[in-house]
């Protein structure tokens, strides 16, 4: 991960931010594929400052659901040039593979949404705990009782707050202005695909 530059915060080292993903308001809130997954994939930068070997799975599984994304856009790049029409023309030809990639990947990216959101909404709050709740209440419903454990490891991993918005950015005051607008945008992206993956469009 790049080096956080003087005087700027962890996210100015993204490639993309979710406030960079454009939507198109005037066709039903369509997202443009490449800045998601490039976005998306910056996310993972996050589980890098968070330090332990314990995020890995959380990591590796978002990395896997954005190349099932990726490998559909390249297969078939005309017809994937918004998240909605990259899931609606996948599922004609009866595979679901992308689609269900993006049902998993929105579901981790609301899962870090909801931690840091509510981490950053109260400043007396461990991220562990910040994080275990959002765990409760998006991933955990729909994982194994093989894979809760690895992921409730992670949860108890958790640096201390004030250790990680430290690696953040010197000026805490940018890191939250920052880090407020990026978890809004990553909010609204959410609502928008959870809206999305309800519909009979994208349902296989």
């Amino acid at each position: 991960m790049a080096a956080v530059p003087p005087g700027g915060t962890v996210l100015d080292t993204f490639k993309r931010s979710f406030t960079d993903v454009p939507i198109d308001a005037d066709k039903n809130n369509a997202i443009s594929t490449t800045e998601f997954l490039d976005a998306a994939e910056s996310l993972t930068g996050m589980f890098d400052i968070l330090g332990s070997r314990a995020f890995s799975p959380v990591k590796s599984d978002i990395l896997g659901n954005v190349k099932k994304l990726r490998d559909r856009q390249l297969a078939a790049a005309a017809e994937s040039q918004t998240v909605q029409e990259l899931v609606i023309n996948e599922l004609k030809t009866k595979t679901h593979k992308a689609t269900e990639g993006l049902l998993w990947l929105t579901r981790g990216l609301e899962f870090t949404c909801i931690a840091l959101s509510k981490n950053l909404a109260s400043s007396a709050e461990e991220l562990s705990d910040s994080f275990r709740s959002a765990y409760g209440v998006t991933l955990k419903p729909h994982h194994s009782f093989v894979i809760k454990p690895i992921f409730s490891a992670a949860m108890s991993a958790c640096p201390y707050r004030k250790d990680f918005y430290a690696k953040l950015g010197d000026d805490q005051t940018k890191v939250t202005e920052q880090l407020r607008a990026y978890l809004a945008a990553l909010d609204k992206i959410v609502a928008i695909l959870k809206g999305f993956l309800e519909s009979k469009e994208a349902k296989w």
